[in-house]
């Protein structure tokens, strides 16, 4: 991954925090970025966003079962205890949520970028980006997290 400037990062942290706290009626804490592979096993959800224009490549929204499954619970307000289609639905329309506002916070900025309709993934899978590592940036909440990572390179 090339490295991508605080003005390119920071409106997935921002829009990521605003839509989860909007959504979920939680306090999201970001925590500090780090390189990492993006690799995972079966008890993690990802959604998978492509991103092409001025930024290509991909977002992922990471978390365990059990974080998905309280996220989808906050956003229905009812417990979800497993990952159906209806908690998978909303899981990830989060993920649309989130990258369709990134889309239109760079948009306002003078970036045009599309993104992919999302696809949520469960089971041992990992991804390749140039470089290697993917950034990653924990976010966490009360009862729960996930890790975003961006695999983004400026066009």
């Amino acid at each position: 991954m090339a490295t991508l400037s605080v003005e390119l990062i920071n409106p997935f942290l921002a829009t990521a925090k605003k839509i989860l706290s909007e959504v979920c009626f939680v306090e999201v804490n970001i925590h500090k970025p780090m390189l990492k592979e993006t690799s995972f096993d079966k008890s993690h959800w990802v959604i998978i966003v492509g991103v092409t224009g001025e930024l290509h490549g991909h977002v992922l929204l990471a978390m365990t079962e059990r974080q998905a499954c309280g996220i989808a619970s906050k956003m229905a307000m009812m417990d979800i205890k497993e990952m159906d289609d209806f908690a998978s639905s909303a899981v990830s329309e989060l993920g649309n949520m989130i990258m369709g506002n990134v889309a239109t916070v760079f948009s306002s900025s003078g970036i045009g970028i599309d993104i992919t309709p999302p696809t949520l993934s469960n089971g041992n899978v990992s991804f390749a980006s140039k470089g290697g590592k993917s950034l990653c940036v924990p976010l966490t909440f009360d009862g729960g997290g996930m890790d975003l990572y961006l695999a983004l390179q400026q066009a």
